[in-house]
Order: structure tokens, then sequence, then C-alpha cells
């Protein structure tokens, strides 16, 4: 009668262990990656933004000094940097023409995308969107320092810490928790004396940027950069030399690369979920399996 019942419970347990094979890993493929749903454009229209015309920007960067002083207390406020670091989190770049006595200035930072590639490549969820403003911002709290968000960033502008003992992702949040919350307005251009920056909400700067583009076609390219590139950005671009001379990405297209990181996760989820889920009942069924093997030695 014992070895019968034994017989039957080992039966059981295996028959629990099969279910557990096919389940886990449906279970665990199920589970949402840190990119969460698509933002729609279409909501897009009240996002915090701001509009950068190069023909108007004096390269004075009274932006890049104000930045430094609003957000960061360690950096100097009169720091100008010529490029992104981890001491900046906006530069002002030049691309001098062939005459060498003319440059185009441009403003470096952040793009704050719709559809972000470095918030879909985050493990942790660390890097985020906020759903009011459409910002893209950084929790140090929970970042881990892998820098996948860098890697992701078609932009190359995320930077790292890379001398801190407790590095952090440094990168323009469009003052956050500074300039926006207190002023209701950028420190950058708050303090631009040019007007190359205004701000408002991306669906007025589009319309601005495309109204000043069909008012003097002969100052500027027909293009506005950032309202579809990369999936669309919340910093918007004017400027009278084509963007490809400017040091923006070439060949981005329409589309986020946020998508192509989605469909990789969602691939890699499928052969991880097995692995994953064999670890997970390797450990219970092994100690089933002692237990069972023990009580037939006794038997």
């Amino acid at each position: 009668m014992k070895d019968k019942t034994s017989k039957n419970q080992v039966l059981l347990k295996r028959q629990d262990f099969l279910k557990g094979m096919v389940a886990a890993p449906l279970v665990i493929a199920g589970l949402p990656n840190s990119a969460g749903a698509k933002p729609s454009a279409s909501d897009a229209g009240n996002n915090v933004s701001y509009l950068f015309d190069s023909t108007k920007c004096i390269g004075c960067r009274s932006c890049t000094s104000a930045c430094n002083q609003i957000n960061d207390a360690e950096l100097f406020s009169h720091d100008r940097p010529l490029d992104l670091s981890e001491r900046s989190r906006t530069a002002i770049r030049v691309f001098l023409d062939d005459t060498k006595d003319k440059g185009t200035f441009i403003k470096r930072q952040c793009m704050h995308c719709l559809h972000p590639a470095c918030v879909s490549a985050c493990p942790v969820k660390a890097m985020r969107i906020d759903e009011k403003t459409g910002i893209v911002y950084n929790d140090p709290s929970v970042c881990i320092g892998c820098r996948y968000c860098m890697v992701a960033c078609p932009f190359d502008i995320i930077q790292f810490e890379w001398d801190k003992k407790f590095p952090k992702i440094i990168k323009c949040t469009m003052c956050k928790e500074t300039n926006l919350k207190t002023r209701g307005i950028t420190a950058c251009v708050d303090v631009c004396p040019s007007g190359a920056l205004i701000f408002g909400t991306r669906k007025k700067l589009l319309a601005e940027a495309k109204k000043r583009i069909k008012k003097n076609p002969k100052k500027y390219v027909p293009k506005v950069y950032g309202e579809k590139d990369g999936g669309g950005t919340n910093i918007l671009y004017i400027a009278g030399k084509d963007f490809d001379e400017l040091g923006f990405p070439k060949n981005l297209g329409d589309e986020s690369p946020a998508v192509i990181t989605e469909s990789i996760q969602a691939i890699y989820s499928w052969f991880i979920a097995p692995v994953v889920a064999f670890f997970l009942l390797f450990i219970p069924v092994s100690k089933n399996f002692k237990k069972v093997a023990g009580e037939e030695n006794e038997g």
C-alpha cells in the first residue's frame, strides 16, 4: 500500500513539473519590459518644448552658463563647454562654412524624444518619460550604471560620470526640478539674449517654425528637425544649412530606434524565459526527487 501511494505521489509531482515547465516560460515571456506602451504622437502637442533657430544664435553661450548654474552646483557657473561631457548638460557647437569667416551655431542637449530609445533600452526603468510634460529623465536612485541608454541614444547625447565613485547619468532634464518648476521656463531659454531659443508647447512651436520657413524660404532649409526625425522630438530646430552638415545623425529616418530595441527584447524574452523557468523549477523538483528516492530506499 505504501509503495503504491509513493508511486502515485511521484506521478503527480512529475505531472506538476511538466505543467510548470510549460506554463512558466509563458508567464515570464509575458511580463512587461522596461519600455512600456509606445507614446502616441497625437498626444505630444502639449508637451513642454523649445525651438532653436540657428540663424539667430550668436554663440554667446549664455544658455550653457545658466544651465550649469541652475542644475549643477558642482560646476563653475561660467563654464561654457564646446561639447557635451559629464560636466555639461548642454553645449554650443560651431560649424564653419567653406569661407572660414562665418559659422553656424547649434545647441546640443537631450532631444527628449517622443518614443525614446534610452527608455526602451533601460533594464530597470531608471530612464523615464514624464507623462504630463514629455520630459525624458533619469532616476539616479534606481539607475545601476549599465549605460545601455548611452548606447541606445541615436543622438549620442547621454553622458556618464566616469571619474566619480558613485557615478550618475548626465543629461538635460529641461530643468524639470529647477527653473521649469520655479519659473515655468527652462534656464537656457530664460537667458537667451538673441531670441534663438523660444519656449512653449510642441504644437505651437511647430507652427511657429513652419511659419518662419514659409516667410523666409531663402533663409531656411525647408525642414523642421525633430518634427518626425527618430519618431519625433520635443526639441525642435530650424537652420539655414542642411542638418547633415550640422552634426545631426544621417539617415535616422522617421521611426524611433526604440522600435528595433523593443523587437529585440521581445525575441530575447522567448529564449531567456525557458532558461529562467528551468532554474526556478530545478531546486524544488530536485528536492522532491531526493525525498522520493529516500522513501524508496527506506522501503
